[in-house]
């Protein structure tokens, strides 16, 4: 299993447009990307499915936009394209048909594996609970991992976001349950997604904001409308640590992410990243607006503040 994502570098792209779709496209454009997807190469997408429950509602990405990410990075000709993912409030093959993921998938001609069965591997962690827990070969087999989910607050990983989306995407919920708190993985969340992080490297990160969710997430929030709004980024930590600014967190504030920064996993201080597209600040007062009616709750209201602010 690959040890280290593709880029190093923290770069991120914040974009907008008039539809998600556009701007996931204008987002992967600002980056590398051709370092990252090459021909040949073995992609899996891991799209947010926690539950089978309405895009419209910021609960899971939406059917089109996963559509237009299949097609740009067929663009890019790799041997193999899987969307692979394993839902954990429900059976996967339920929210793939109820939003229409199915449709899309015959249509592009891809693979799919609900990564909740095998055949299985066994990842190593270095957790206190969980010392190991199988996971689906196809992630010892994949050159590049994707992960593609909405930022949503979260009601015990405080934010919802691409290393979350992996962490619990990929433990098999046939053995750790549905929602996968069976086993231990909830006694210790943080350092479970910490952990998890630390052996499953995400080459790239994608978090739409163009239906993104505050409140009690990740399924019973209020959806924010924000259109086209996109982050996307080679370096999850960074990516995430963008995503959890705009809800109001500086890193500390999300305890997996400050953990993965002080492990040396990826930059949290914006200062230290290439961020390109729209400024941060910019962007912190368009999902503000979106969010609660005005420009000011935002972290950086006077100017970027570092990483303890």
């Amino acid at each position: 299993m690959r040890e280290n994502r593709k880029i190093k570098e923290p770069i991120v792209a914040i974009t907008k447009a008039l539809t998600e779709g556009e701007s996931l496209e204008k987002a992967l454009d600002l980056l590398p990307i051709d370092k990252i997807i090459q021909k040949g190469d073995k992609v899996i997408i891991t799209p947010n499915w926690v539950k089978d429950k309405s895009a419209k509602d910021g609960a899971v990405v939406g059917p089109k936009t996963l559509q237009r990410l299949i097609q740009y990075v067929k663009t890019k000709e790799p041997s193999t394209i899987c969307i692979a993912t394993g839902s954990g409030g429900t059976e996967t093959t339920d929210v793939m048909t109820s939003v229409g993921y199915d449709k899309v998938i015959e249509e592009e001609v891809v693979e799919y594996i609900d990564m909740n069965y095998g055949p299985f591997i066994e990842l190593k962690l270095d957790h206190d609970i969980i010392k190991t827990t199988p996971i689906n070969k196809i992630v010892d087999e994949a050159d590049v991992i994707i992960s593609f989910t909405q930022l949503k607050y979260h009601e015990e990983a405080t934010v919802t976001a691409s290393i979350k989306n992996i962490a619990m995407g990929y433990p098999p919920a046939s053995v750790h349950g549905f929602p996968k708190k069976q086993t231990g993985i909830h006694e210790d969340l943080h350092g479970f997604i910490r952990s998890f992080a630390k052996k499953v490297p995400i080459d790239l990160a994608i978090i739409s904001l163009d239906k993104a969710m505050i409140g009690t997430g990740p399924i019973f929030g209020q959806a924010v409308d924000t259109p086209g709004l996109i982050i996307a980024g080679t370096d999850p930590v960074a990516a995430d640590s963008v995503g959890a600014r705009l809800l109001g967190f500086l890193p500390q504030g999300v305890a997996y992410l400050y953990g993965l920064y002080k492990d040396g996993l990826g930059e949290a201080n914006p200062m230290n990243m290439t961020i390109k597209g729209l400024d941060l600040v910019e962007a912190e007062k368009i999902f503000s607006k979106a969010a609660y009616g005005n420009k000011e709750s935002i972290v950086d209201r006077e100017k970027l503040k570092d990483i303890h602010g």
